[in-house]
């Protein structure tokens, strides 16, 4: 009996030790990966805290039921020094406008439905055709659309009027994503008080109106508070240089982790806790697994189309972003990135549906040698994009190569 008991607990240390070795192993992966090819990724790589390198690199292993099991990988991480996330954020405002719809739950209100926006406050403006939607009325799904396939910023910021600043906020911390602010809206610069108020809007079908959503004010003034929210030499305003640092305090932010946190949950809803996830439909998911990996030139929208101005790298940084060449139809990136100052962001869930792969990518990092904003002289081209790219493949490799239990069934991603 004794020496049965001995030889149980020997078998059982062993497996532990197996695990841990495993998981030790699995752990350091990225981290060996970028040592293995760190004469291939460059200058970035060389000195990361220059350009603010970031990288969240997760695992994927499929059990006999499909169910899927993650393994992160980390390289840098820091929730205490800002970055800027550009249009990174749109994702989880475009995720939430779905399940808005939902939550209001009127009949004949959907993503669907012809939307006037009117123009309530200082600094607005009203909208009330769209020539990219097949109706030629705004709609909360066209928005979305717009949004995956060509980063519209026009689009994002009416998104976050239908939800409000406010309600964009809690949603985000009530689910976990405790490190969001969002703040503002893109690409028109609005003063902290005008991106607290959010227009109204009338959702109508032909002449009967089915829902109007009020004005809204924000009675706070939200601000990030991190280290490094000042930065650079300078930076230009309506055409002057500026010589001192811009000041981020009242922007936009939300943490790599959290990021693709909030991916994960959009692509694997089952597999986070409910707390975590969006209440959206069956519909929803394939609507926005569409639109997240479609590319422009596969689109309606015939202004998207044009190959020369929307490559199939346009906005898919990993793998793609630094060439114009077609991406193999058997690969599909669900992603959103984001490019602003000089940063340089996506977060990614990337398949092969040939080879039987699946991973999930997020990084960050800042190319802008000369640390001044709004000159439009950043290095996305000779350094960032490069290296996302490089970084993509070199990832994707591995994956090619890393044995996997059961190979995963990825039919749930094959979208038309």
């Amino acid at each position: 009996m004794k020496n049965w008991l001995t030889s149980i607990f020997f078998i059982l240390f062993c497996a532990v030790i197996s695990l841990n070795l495993q998981s030790q192993e699995q752990e350091n992966m990225l981290i060996k990966l970028l040592e293995e090819h760190s004469e291939e990724l460059g200058i970035v790589l060389q000195n990361p805290e220059k350009f603010r390198l970031q990288i969240l690199y997760t695992m994927i292993n499929r059990d006999q039921d499909n169910r899927p099991d993650f393994i992160s990988n980390e390289y840098r991480l820091d929730t205490t020094h800002y970055f800027y996330p550009a249009s990174s954020i749109k994702l989880p405002v475009a995720v939430l406008a779905l399940e808005k719809l939902n939550e209001i739950n009127i009949p004949g209100l959907d993503k669907e439905t012809a939307l006037r926006i009117d123009s309530t406050y200082s600094g607005q403006t009203a909208v009330f055709y769209d020539n990219t939607s097949l109706m030629g009325f705004p709609t909360i799904g066209n928005y979305v659309k717009k949004i995956f396939l060509v980063s519209d910023n026009d689009a994002f910021n009416r998104l976050y009027e239908f939800l409000g600043q406010r309600e964009i906020n809690e949603s985000l911390w009530g689910k976990g994503y405790k490190s969001a602010r969002i703040n503002r809206r893109l690409e028109i610069g609005l003063s902290p008080e005008e991106n607290r108020a959010t227009n109204a809007m009338t959702f109508f079908r032909d002449d009967s109106i089915i829902y109007k959503k009020p004005a809204q004010m924000n009675r706070d003034t939200p601000t990030v508070q991190m280290k490094d929210l000042k930065q650079g030499k300078g930076y230009f305003k309506s055409g002057e240089l500026i010589k001192k640092p811009i000041d981020f305090s009242y922007s936009n932010y939300i943490s790599v982790r959290d990021l693709q946190a909030i991916l994960k949950s959009v692509i694997f809803p089952d597999a986070v806790p409910e707390k975590q996830r969006f209440h959206l439909t069956d519909e929803d998911y394939k609507f926005l697994y569409r639109y997240m990996s479609m590319l422009p030139r596969e689109s309606d929208i015939e202004a998207y189309q044009d190959t020369t101005t929307y490559p199939d790298g346009y906005l898919k940084f990993f793998m793609f972003g630094d060439n114009r060449e077609q991406i193999p139809s058997h690969i599909r990136i669900f992603n959103k990135s984001g490019q602003a100052y000089g940063y340089l962001i996506d977060n990614a869930y990337i398949v092969d549906f040939d080879e039987k792969i699946e991973f999930l990518l997020t990084a960050v990092l800042q190319a802008n040698e000369n640390q001044i904003y709004n000159d439009d002289k950043y290095e996305y081209e000779e350094i960032g994009l490069p290296f996302l790219a490089k970084l993509g493949w070199i990832i994707y490799q591995y994956e090619l190569k890393r044995n996997r239990p059961h190979p995963p069934d990825l039919s749930r991603f094959r979208v038309h």
